[in-house]
């Protein structure tokens, strides 16, 4: 059974199974709302920011440099993980949830108000880029979080990997979201959409905060940490001894994201430069496509995650990690058919190598690290490579197809990541239906029972 919040008493089958059902739920909303409020601005950034902040560019410059601005929430990931992962790992994962969701929200409301550069001029930019800054440190707290949050009720080892796949698909269901909200404002405004219709979907995410917030409030902290307090083995300064112990999980987490993340914002965001001044198609048909792409990975990210419960989290990544470095190609010779059906089905197809690394991530991540470090290990690990892998893929696809003038430049880089992958993730470890109840430095060994410890 569960352990209470007091560490004293017990939680009933029944309880812990609805407090279960409460963290995956709370953990799914609230990273949905994340990754809308995230993905809006990646979306934008392709289709507004560079007409409106950067008009006196040249049309492949302002690409540049409204990706830029788009790389800043990368490099603000570690930071809000480092932040964070200490607070996560000291006051608790829903305290730390709960400030997280309102920084990533209200940033992102504020962005609805930004003047242009015909008003304000540079002025704007640089106000987007503070914004994009703390967008980005929201999500670098939001995600070691979340999975702690459903990955710790976990009342088995042999489901940990499904249940930690669902914080996972918030991102799809924020993409979604975002896509839909675009695609809906770009229709019912025409061409006001570019003078001020994109302004709406921003605006319109303090209502989902509002929601999160409510669903967040209601639930209660993880049995593991709850452990933790009682047996009095929070540290006191948790990044700095993740970092001492357990470097090696930390930048081997990071380098195998490289074949999950750095294709999925070439799929997903780079796509609407792409598509629309190179192969010349409408960006509804690239938004719609994106839609039906993120609805597949609605089921498939949850079915990766089964999977890896049964024939192991690291190898099915690493299936993963060498199918996105085949499509890669495969990817480019569909789009740059300009054959409307293909470009569809490429863009389509796109996620699903993804959703074979991304269902079993979180688990293989989260459980490299032992628990009273867990969020802040696997939160820096997870975030790193945001600066190495997402912040830096848009931009390196532009770069790479204005020098080659290919798409198969791409599709190298592509390639080049999943081998990094290949070669981190067959260096972690690998905790499937292993115990993370119990500290990993604890002397007693790690039991491979399907069954936890129990947390009273």
């Amino acid at each position: 059974m569960a352990a209470s919040q007091s560490g004293a008493m017990p939680l009933s089958d029944e309880e812990a199974r609805r407090q279960l059902r409460r963290a995956v739920i709370a953990s799914t909303i609230g990273t949905t709302i994340e990754w809308y409020d995230f993905f809006l601005y990646s979306i934008v950034t392709g289709l507004v920011f560079a007409k409106l902040y950067f008009p006196e560019s040249n049309p492949i410059v302002g690409t540049l440099q409204a990706f830029l601005i788009y790389a800043v929430g990368f490099l603000a990931r570690p930071v809000g993980a480092a932040i964070f992962g200490h607070y996560g790992d000291r006051i608790g994962r829903k305290a730390t949830l709960i400030v997280t969701l309102l920084l990533m929200g209200l940033a992102t409301f504020a962005v609805a108000f930004v003047p242009t550069y015909a008003a304000i001029g540079i002025w704007g930019a640089v106000v987007l880029t503070v914004l994009r800054f703390i967008q980005g440190v929201g999500v670098g707290g939001e995600w070691g979080g979340s999975v702690l949050m459903s990955m710790e009720w976990a009342r088995t080892n042999a489901h940990r990997g499904f249940v930690a796949s669902w914080p996972q698909f918030g991102v799809p269901a924020g993409l979604f979201l975002a896509n839909l909200a675009v695609l809906a404002m770009s229709e019912i405004f025409g061409n006001a959409f570019f003078t001020w219709g994109w302004r709406v979907p921003f605006f319109l995410s303090i209502v989902l905060v509002a929601i999160g917030l409510y669903i967040r409030l209601n639930i209660l902290e993880t049995p593991i940490f709850a452990k933790l307090v009682a047996e009095r083995r929070i540290e006191k300064t948790p990044m700095l001894e993740v970092l001492r112990r357990q470097p090696k999980d930390i930048f081997l987490s990071a380098f195998a994201r490289m074949a999950e993340q750095a294709p999925f914002y070439i799929f997903t965001a780079f796509v609407f430069t792409y598509g629309v001044t190179t192969l010349g198609v409408s960006r509804n048909l690239l938004l719609t496509a994106v839609l039906v792409a993120s609805v597949l990975e609605f089921g498939t990210i949850p079915l990766f995650g089964h999977l890896s419960d049964r024939i192991g989290r690291r190898r099915m990544y690493m299936i993963g990690a060498a199918a996105v470095g085949v499509f890669g190609f495969i990817y480019f010779a569909m789009v740059d058919t300009k054959n409307p059906t293909w470009i569809f089905a490429a863009i389509v197809l796109s996620l699903v190598p993804h959703a074979m690394m991304y269902g079993p991530q979180a688990a293989l991540i989260a459980e490299s690290f032992t628990g009273r470090l867990r969020y802040s290990g696997a939160s820096l690990g997870y975030q790193l490579a945001s600066v190495i892998a997402g912040g830096p893929a848009p931009l390196i696809a532009t770069a790479l197809f204005a020098y080659f003038h290919s798409g198969y430049a791409i599709a190298i880089y592509i390639l080049a990541c999943a081998v990094l992958s290949l070669v981190a993730a067959s260096r972690l470890g690998d905790y499937t239906n292993k115990d993370i109840s119990r500290e990993y430095d604890d002397p007693r060994p790690i039991g491979d029972s399907g069954h936890a410890t129990p947390s009273a």
